[in-house]
């Protein structure tokens, strides 16, 4: 069992090769997680529902069970020296009640905020750092208030929940408002949640920052393309202006301190026509838009996870060729396999998941390149990502 450090949360004063990870969640991100801490010498175990689950595949062993299962998260944590999670719908209690037999390096505060969108833009602002205005919202008539404060257009999302779109509406004009109030009627109920005013944005960007409980590791900024409120690309790095950059990563690092880091963090931003950098959303793990890392960098999103919970120095990331990152969803699969032949540049990542879905996440490919806007043109030009639904 590893010391634990007063300071920092529960986090590892030092993980030894040999030791154990849990890995809480068995998808991609979790299976990105388990290579890396294999490569570090690492074994690793996984809670998921779904049996040989993408996680599992390259684990050395797993517990099928729900994620708010107790009795599993006890079982995880009895066979693990370190629990890590690879997304935020995991039950906090449940591991708290485990934190004396197993370390949590992430802890469970970070958890809480991420998963509450409320508490989330309270604490983003509580630490200097701008969102766009928002209102929380607990009932038909806080949404009248609000919007008549904030205006159209905003969305409205569930307080929890939710992901590429999902526990989202956009609300355009009155009629909008009507049709909510409507639903709330017929169903006599209306879910907790947030407003959010539309920021009048030029991109979408994320940064990552890692840490180890007390020091802290940035990555290139990076800009963001969605389809369907689905990450499409993501081009590393991102043009901007000294300022900007300076900016993104000044409150990358007050978010880390203010949580005191251990793993990796991403953040989203809005960078807007005059180089106002806001938060969107913060991810309390590694991050689709940081997939590029794996080829692009010195060290990858996966290993600075790893190393940070661990207890392991961080060396400063560098970025060491511009790329662009893509990913693949269901309906994407079968073109990009036909063409595999005919791009040697394609680094080519297969989650493993059993099953083809219609805009269901199933792999990426990263392209390294001198030149980002002439690689994005190729990749469009292949048709294979040409679907509009």
């Amino acid at each position: 069992m590893p010391s634990l450090s007063e300071e920092t949360d529960g986090a590892v004063t030092m993980l030894e090769p040999g030791s154990t990870i849990g890995i809480v969640g068995g998808g991609q991100l979790g299976r990105m997680m388990a290579l890396s801490a294999r490569y570090h010498g690492f074994k690793v175990g996984v809670l998921d529902p779904t049996p040989n689950c993408p996680t599992a595949q390259v684990a050395d062993f797993q517990i099928t069970a729900e994620y708010d299962s107790k009795e599993a998260i006890r079982e995880l944590a009895e066979r693990s020296n370190v629990i890590t999670y690879e997304f935020e719908n995991v039950d906090a209690d449940a591991l708290d009640e485990v934190r004396d037999i197993v370390a949590v390096p992430q802890g469970t505060d970070l958890l809480r905020v991420t998963q509450d969108r409320v508490n989330e833009k309270r604490f983003i602002n509580q630490h200097g750092t701008a969102t766009a205005p928002w209102k929380e919202i607990n009932g038909v008539e806080d949404l009248v208030a609000a919007i008549d404060d904030i205006g159209y257009p905003a969305v409205l999302k569930t307080r929890s929940g939710g992901y590429d779109g999902h526990g989202q509406r956009v609300l355009h004009n009155a009629d909008d408002l009507a049709e909510i109030r409507e639903q709330v009627n017929t169903e006599g109920f209306m879910p907790p949640s947030i407003l959010e005013g539309f920021v009048d944005f030029a991109f979408e960007a994320s940064i990552l920052i890692s840490g180890n409980g007390h020091d802290f590791v940035t990555f290139p900024i990076v800009r963001n393309e969605h389809r369907n409120n689905i990450l499409h690309l993501t081009l590393a790095p991102a043009t901007l202006s000294h300022e900007v950059e300076r900016d993104a990563k000044a409150l990358a690092l007050r978010l880390a301190q203010g949580f005191e880091l251990s793993g990796t963090l991403a953040i989203e931003l809005f960078i807007t026509k005059d180089d106002q950098v806001i938060v969107n959303e913060l991810a309390p793990r590694p991050h689709n838009s940081g997939h590029y890392t794996i080829e692009a960098c010195s060290i990858d999103q996966f290993d600075a996870h790893i190393r940070g919970i661990a207890g392991w120095p961080l060396p400063q990331p560098k970025l060491l060729s511009p790329a662009v990152m893509v990913n693949v969803l269901g309906q994407h699969v079968l073109p990009t396999r036909a063409l595999i032949a005919d791009h040697p540049e394609w680094c080519l990542h297969d989650y493993g998941k059993a099953e083809i879905k219609h805009n269901r996440k199933m792999g990426h490919i990263t392209v390294l390149t001198s030149d980002l806007a002439t690689t994005v043109n190729d990749i469009e030009a292949t048709g294979c990502w040409s679907d509009l639904s």
